[in-house]
């Protein structure tokens, strides 16, 4: 029998500890976005959140931007996941399970063991020179030095900041540029779809133009003969990872301020440079705690649980995964490709990790659910199943198809259909906006609830709440685990234009959201229906146009370009690239070839686009935009006038090109 909700068990918490009922989902979660500081305080203390020194209050004021929570509160990350080491070690449970493709079996390690790293890298850091507030830029996969790496961060003060490494030079540096980082904790090379890549030419790239760089730190995992020495210089001390986590160092992590920053972690860089979003240790782990109260996962002394989200550590969902520690729960890590090998598709990859990791909540962005669909994936033949309850998804819609092909293809849960939770957030918060609640019924297409804390609503372009209709997705009350400010940002600049330009002091967070009340059940859904801005969000994995325009235009070819991504609404993705050559020039299959090695070397395979076209030029506003987001609906198939004004556009010319080619492909 599935053990109680997570929920239900906090609803009987608050009858018991605070004398609160509520008849509804609903009417707990008006009560969640109303009366905030009884509500985060009720989060403290039903996770038993510990400090040294009292807090005056929960929230000096209830504003956006600039929000102040917990004021002389004082906590640290580590501190609250590793509290459970002892007790979920004598129980049997361990911290990690972790397979890569290299690995037959999944591996294990034990609540002290990752103690004992964390406490070690913890003391490396200390003896590097690394004092509360520096930055600690990392270039990792998804591996249990990552974990180590970031909590040995979180433990010392020091700010993190991961890359993944099937990354570019260009990507790296437009992150890493903009926060100088001392250390950098760089691995030497990645196994990805049965191939070996060595990224040691991008390590030494990236290190000949971050002249902050103090202290390189190796993780020799692709070749355990590569050798930190190579990239010592002068400046800059070089030391292997393996040592780092070697002794029996005290764990002590340092007693933090409530806002102290956490990690660093980045935008899409649509219209620029990556945004460095920094967030705050006490923001983090109480918005991450409430997290496993709508992915009904707790401490695995008490229900066994075992979590796993398929993500790289590029992605906001590998926080979310290793934020599970905060609670106690057992993290799953698969590092590797999904898909199985190159030219050997294998989508029941994954499948056979859950089986083997005794994987309790299963999850991945929604494309892999649609490829293990079209591949005609049957996981119940690939492995035993018999403990996954719960499904996740995000990353974009899951398609109707998909709901009924997990429901078909995945075992029942006390004779019903398996729990999907479906969840839609952002980097920007590090949450969910909209998410699952086990208690309610699941609706095909629908996230199933708005979550605690979280005032969102979907707006008009005039300010004004919609109900059952499509709108801009705001928020109008803060959280705590909004960023703190964006490093670099000295005046809040540009903070208050990513979010508040549209509506001032209520977040505007870029989707698209309808609200669907369910009166039979106390409860409002919500369906995304994608981006409001220009992003490309390809396999879960976001990124910015702007990134991807930089490597294509570096070519001496090509004058200008334009992307859209059409992977959402439900569709499936296609991702077209238009460029604008220089006079006299055709786009043949030497210069596609080149356009694409240039987009995988300096961004990732993930991004590299479907199909190229040559065009005359790109449609631009008459400041100059790239005019992203009225192609993208053209190609979904709005009518040109419900999309662009052409009084408002440099050249309006160009967009007749883009006009015929939607209706081509429509017809």
């Amino acid at each position: 029998m599935a053990p109680i909700p997570r929920l239900t068990l906090y609803r009987r918490w608050l009858h018991e500890q605070r004398g609160l009922s509520f008849d509804s989902y609903d009417e707990l979660w008006r009560w969640s976005t109303t009366d905030l500081r009884a509500f985060w305080r009720s989060i403290w203390d039903h996770f038993g959140v510990e400090s040294p020194t009292p807090f005056s209050t929960e929230l000096v004021e209830p504003v956006m931007p600039g929000a102040v929570w917990f004021p002389g509160a004082q906590v640290n990350y580590a501190r609250q996941a590793l509290r459970h080491a002892d007790a979920a070690h004598a129980a049997g449970h361990p911290a990690i399970v972790f397979q890569s493709e290299r690995l037959a079996a999944p591996v294990e390690i034990s609540w002290p063991e990752l103690r004992r790293q964390v406490a070690n890298v913890a003391a490396a850091l200390r003896a590097m020179g690394v004092v509360p507030g520096d930055r600690v830029g990392a270039f990792l996969p998804n591996t249990p030095h990552a974990i180590v790496a970031c909590m040995a961060c979180a433990s010392v003060g020091a700010v993190w900041s991961v890359c993944s490494p099937d990354m570019g030079p260009v990507a790296v540096l437009d992150r890493f540029r903009q926060i100088a980082p001392k250390v950098f904790i760089a691995v030497d090379g990645q196994f990805y779809g049965g191939v070996a890549h060595d990224r040691r030419p991008v390590v030494r790239e990236v290190l000949a133009q971050l002249p902050s760089v103090q202290h390189l730190v190796l993780l020799a995992d692709l070749d355990p003969r590569a050798d930190a020495a190579e990239f010592a210089a002068p400046a800059r001390r070089a030391h292997a990872f393996a040592d780092l986590t070697e002794g029996e160092a005290a764990f002590d992590p340092a007693w933090l301020p409530f806002d102290h920053p956490l990690w660093i972690v980045y935008s899409s860089g649509t219209t620029g440079l990556p945004k460095p979003i920094v967030h705050g240790h006490g923001g983090i782990v109480l918005e991450m705690l409430k997290g496993g109260l709508h992915n009904d996962v707790g401490p695995s002394v008490e229900t066994g649980d075992r979590f796993h989200w398929y993500s790289s550590t590029g992605w906001i969902m590998w926080n979310a995964q290793l934020a599970a520690l905060l609670g106690g729960t057992t993290v799953c890590v698969y590092d590797g490709n999904p898909g199985g090998k190159a030219g050997a598709p294998d989508w029941g990859t994954l499948w056979r990790f859950a089986g083997a990791a005794g994987v309790t909540l299963f999850g991945a962005g929604a494309a892999f659910y649609a490829s293990c669909l079209k591949a005609g994936v049957e996981p119940m033949k690939e492995a035993d199943l018999s403990r996954v309850r719960a499904v996740g998804s995000t990353g974009s819609p899951l398609s109707d198809e998909c709901y009924q092909w997990i429901w078909d293809h995945l075992p029942k849960v006390d004779g019903a259909p398996v729990w999907i939770n479906c969840i839609s957030g952002g980097t920007d918060f590090a949450g969910a906006f909209v998410a699952g609640n086990r208690e309610l019924p699941v609706v095909k297409g629908e996230m199933q609830c708005r979550c605690l804390g979280a005032a969102v609503e979907a707006w008009n372009e005039q300010g004004q709440p919609l109900v059952d209709e499509v709108g801009e997705l705001v928020c109008v009350e803060p959280l705590p685990s909004m960023p703190l400010y964006f490093w670099g940002d000295a005046d809040g600049t540009r903070y208050h234009d990513s979010y508040f330009d549209m509506f001032a002091g209520v977040w505007r967070h870029g989707d698209w959201i309808r609200i669907t009340p369910h009166p039979e059940s106390g409860s409002s859904g919500a369906i995304i229906y994608g981006r409001s801005d220009a992003t490309i969000n390809r396999h879960g994995i976001r990124m910015g146009t702007a990134e991807l325009y930089r490597a294509v235009e570096a070519l001496p070819e090509v004058l200008d370009s334009l992307v859209v991504d059409l992977e959402y609404l439900g569709r499936e993705s296609w991702m077209p690239l238009f460029v604008v050559l220089r006079e006299g020039l055709v786009l043949d299959g030497a210069l596609d070839r080149r356009l694409r090695t240039a987009i995988k070397e300096a961004l990732s395979a993930r991004h590299v686009p479907n199909d190229i076209y040559q065009v005359r030029a790109v449609p631009r506003t008459l400041s100059g935009k790239k005019m992203e987001l009225p192609v993208k609906k053209l190609l979904l198939g709005a009518a040109p006038e419900k999309v662009l004004n052409r009084d408002a556009m440099a050249n309006a010319d160009s967009i007749d090109w883009f006009v015929d080619f939607a209706r081509r492909r429509q017809a």
